[in-house]
Parts: C-alpha cells; sequence; structure tokens
C-alpha cells in the first residue's frame, strides 16, 4: 500500500473510497516484491501494480468485489491454477495478494489514512496488517512511528490495532519498528502462542522511510549526470565540492543539496546510514585520501572512486600510510562502476548505477542470457521473523 502512498493520500484528501490489493508472499520468479500495491476506487480508476501486468486483471475484479460487499480477501495465483494463463501469470511464479476496502466507516480505513499522509509526505513509520490466520483479523492493521508507539484501528468492540489483545499489539510494534530501522518490508509468522488469539498469524509489515542518500563528492560533467540517474533511483542526492565556482545550482538543477566544503568535512558533520551510496569522482588525492579514509570506517552501504587503474593502486598506497586497513580497503569499489564500455558521462552514470543496484539486491552483473542465477534475488536484510510457539 505504501509504495503508491502519494496517489492514495490524494484519494483520501478527496473522500473516495477503494479497495488495495497488496502483493503479500512471493515464490519462484515473480515480478513485484511483497508491498507491491494495486488500488481501485468506486469509479473504476486503477493506480499501481501487483505483477507488472500479469494478473491486473483478475486483481482488479477482486477490488470491485470488495468494494462492494466490504469483506478483505486473500487469494493466491501461480503455476500450480488450473487458470494460470487464462489470468495471466505465467512466469513461473506464485504471489499471494491481500485485498482490503478502505471505505468511510471500515475500521482500517483511520490507520490507514495516517499511514498514507506519512509515508506521502516522506516520513517514517511501518504499517502492520494480518495476512493471514482468522478470517475475523485478516486485514486488521497497526501504525508504528520510529519512537515504537503504535496507533491501530478500533473495531469489533476491541481498543487497539489488531483488536486481540494488548500484548499482540506491542510484539507487533516492536518487530516492526526492526523492519522499519533495517527500512524494510517483509513478514512475520507468529505461533498460535504468541498471537494471544489461539491461532498462528502472517502479519505484512511495510516501511516507509525517506529516500536513500546519495552522496557524490566532485562538481565535475560526469557528476551531472550522475545527479539525474541517482534521482531516477529514487535517491535524495548531495553535491559535495570545495571549489564554489564548480558547485552551483546552475550546473547540477537536479540536485536536492549542494554543499560547498572539503568532502571530508561536510562527511563528517553530516548523516549517514546503512542505505546511503558515496560516490567520489574527485580523483584528486587532496580531496580523495582524507574522504576515502572516513568514508571507509562508516557503516554505508557504498563507496565507489573513479579513476583509471593506476589511479586505484596509487589512491590505495595513499589509504595505507594513513591507516586504512586491508579489510577497509576491500569495501571499496574502485574504479568505480561495472564494465559497460561506458565512455560519455550518461554511460559512465549508467555503469556507476549498475553496480550500485547489484551491490544492493546481490546481482551478478553478468548478461542474463546465458545465466542460471535467479532473474529476482535480494540480500538477506532480515530474514521472516518467526515470533512465539504453536501451541
Amino acid at each position: 500500500m505504501l509504495d503508491i502512498a502519494e496517489e492514495l493520500d490524494r484519494w483520501v484528501e478527496q473522500g473516495r473510497d477503494f479497495a488495495v490489493a497488496t502483493v503479500v508472499a512471493v515464490g519462484g520468479s515473480a515480478p513485484r516484491r511483497p508491498g507491491a500495491a494495486l488500488a481501485v476506487d468506486t469509479d473504476g480508476t486503477a493506480i499501481g501494480s501487483v505483477s507488472g501486468g500479469c494478473v491486473e486483471g483478475a486483481v482488479y475484479d477482486l477490488c470491485r468485489e470488495a468494494l462492494a460487499d466490504g469483506e478483505p480477501v486473500l487469494e493466491r495465483f501461480g503455476y500450480s491454477d488450473d487458470d494460470a494463463f487464462a489470468v495471466g501469470l505465467t512466469c513461473g511464479g506464485v504471489i499471494d495478494v491481500l485485498v482490503t476496502p478502505v471505505r468511510a466507516g471500515d475500521p482500517v480505513r483511520p490507520v490507514a489514512e495516517a499511514a498514507l499522509a506519512t509515508a506521502a509526505t516522506g516520513g517514517a513509520a511501518a504499517l502492520a496488517r494480518i495476512v493471514g490466520g482468522p478470517a475475523e483479523l485478516l486485514g486488521r492493521a497497526l501504525l508504528v512511528r520510529p519512537d515504537g508507539s503504535p496507533e491501530g484501528t478500533r473495531g469489533g468492540g476491541h481498543e487497539g490495532g489488531f483488536g486481540a489483545h494488548p500484548e499482540l499489539d506491542r510484539t507487533v510494534a516492536a518487530e516492526a519498528r526492526a523492519f522499519l530501522d533495517a527500512g524494510r518490508t517483509g513478514t512475520l509468522e507468529i505461533g498460535a502462542r504468541g498471537s494471544h488469539c489461539g491461532a498462528p498469524l502472517t502479519v505484512l509489515v511495510e516501511s516507509s522511510v525517506p529516500p536513500p542518500r546519495m552522496i557524490v563528492f566532485g562538481a565535475i560533467d560526469f557528476a551531472s549526470a550522475l545527479v539525474r540517474v541517482g534521482k531516477f533511483l529514487g535517491h535524495h542526492v548531495t553535491v559535495c565540492d570545495a571549489r564554489p565556482v564548480f558547485a552551483t545550482r546552475a550546473r547540477f538543477p537536479e540536485a536536492d543539496e549542494i554543499v560547498v566544503d572539503w568532502p571530508h568535512r561536510y562527511l563528517e558533520r553530516t548523516e549517514v546510514d546503512a542505505r546511503t551510496v558515496l560516490c567520489v569522482l574527485t580523483h584528486d588525492a587532496k580531496f580523495d585520501v582524507p574522504l576515502l579514509r572516513l568514508a571507509l570506517r562508516l557503516p554505508v552501504a557504498y563507496v565507489g572512486a573513479m579513476g583509471s587503474r593506476r589511479t586505484h593502486l596509487d589512491r590505495a598506497e595513499r589509504l595505507r600510510d594513513v591507516g586504512v586497513t586491508e579489510r577497509e580497503l576491500a569495501r571499496l569499489r574502485s574504479p568505480i562502476g561495472l564494465d559497460l564500455g561506458a565512455r560519455t558521462p550518461e554511460e559512465t552514470a549508467l555503469s556507476i548505477a549498475a553496480e550500485i543496484v547489484a551491490s544492493r539486491r546481490g546481482g551478478t552483473g553478468v548478461p542474463l542470457t546465458g545465466a542460471h542465477t535467479p532473474i529476482h534475488h535480494d540480500l538477506p536484510v532480515h530474514p521472516t521473523a518467526r515470533i512465539g510457539s504453536v501451541a
């Protein structure tokens, strides 16, 4: 739901009723991941996608039915279904889709509105919804803020997120915050004892977090192309250079921030996290060495540096001379980017972006043609959590 938050938040402001279909589990070769959503309003307008086109028609019909009868429904589409070709899922995967009506007066409406408003404005929150378990709990939701405080739905005469047991709300809120801290979406498997309701539950946790940062050091022509690609990939992009004549808004109109400062000084005082990518395009030792000495010791997702192979060897020796260890040096992507044969700034930016995506997703960078590796595969960031034991 949160991946189409901006559009859905506008629907909420306009007072529209709608149903939202969310991918809650995938298996095999499925084009979208858990959290992908498609929504349909009472006029039949549709936004979003759950399968890249494979089963959109069937899911659209389920949304219309949920709007009419007010009942959430969990549906599986997969290659083992007799009607797999009829609905169009021919990629060999399996997807479970939860369809939830969000209408005026529905118990889920208040928490959905709060979650969408937070996500649409770039705020941080985790939306936890029951996607497997007793029918009367299906679709119930809990919104968790970064401080761990939950905001839940009202329904069934119960106060609290899931209307079942306050201990369940507290347990899920604690686990959802771990998902939020990691900026990821996934599921919780809760045993019958842990659920406090006598039955096992599956809970989907969707995280809304601010865009990951990309900091580009070096206000050169290659940086301008990388800024555009970084924005296309959804990053909050900062350009930093110590030379005010080059670090200008006129040269980098699409950057979110332009900073005139020595790169290592700026990196010392700015916030980074495990999703931040650092791209060093200065290839000048007086900037590179103090910057990379700091960058390689920070808990960031990616550190890449531009330069020839000879420049890299010289840079590595300079870094060793200032105390950078071999383990720290092993984190450095240099020369930066994948081997695409790139020459122009735009091609080079694509090469760098491709390496960033491969690093994030665990890709190999080899052509898919003739390869035997999975097409869709993420690095394990946080395994599916299991809480409680089955009685």
